[in-house]
């Protein structure tokens, strides 16, 4: 919960991961960044840092974290209420999640497709990507 001390803790390691040319874990610092400032609620600023993860993540082929990225991009967006752009990003997001075989993590994309749905009045569709992600939930351990 101390998110300005692990700001400053990734923000010292970018240089480090920059200067050794760790581009996998540059990208996944840049994300992890991108997160807290999403947790502080400034959400534009996670958008930058998210989009700066994004192209170093495809660059070395790592699409786990490259889903996991768009995931909380798609999330932001949501947050900001702009919905077909999140939708965007979380579907973006689903087949990277599915050819890694990251069934958490689709569960996870599945609830937040469904959310967004749900939140645009569309209760139906809502409901069957809820359906989608329940058995993924159950089959992972994720009772939360």
């Amino acid at each position: 919960g101390e998110k300005q001390t692990a700001l400053d803790y990734l923000n010292q390691a970018l240089p480090l991961l920059r200067a050794v040319g760790d581009r996998g874990m540059e990208a996944t610092t840049l994300s992890n960044i991108g997160a807290v400032y999403s947790d502080l609620g400034e959400k534009q600023t996670a958008l930058d840092y998210y989009n700066q993860a994004l192209p170093l993540l495809r660059a070395v082929g790592d699409r786990g974290m490259e889903a996991a990225t768009l995931n909380n991009i798609g999330r932001v967006y949501d947050s900001l209420g702009e919905k077909q752009t999140a939708l965007d990003y979380l579907n973006q997001a689903l087949p990277l999640l599915r050819a890694v075989g990251d069934r958490g993590g689709e569960a996870t994309t599945l609830n937040n497709i469904g959310g967004v749905y749900s939140d645009l009045g569309e209760k139906q569709t809502a409901l069957d990507y809820y359906n989608q992600a329940l058995p993924l939930s159950r089959a992972v351990g994720d009772r939360g």
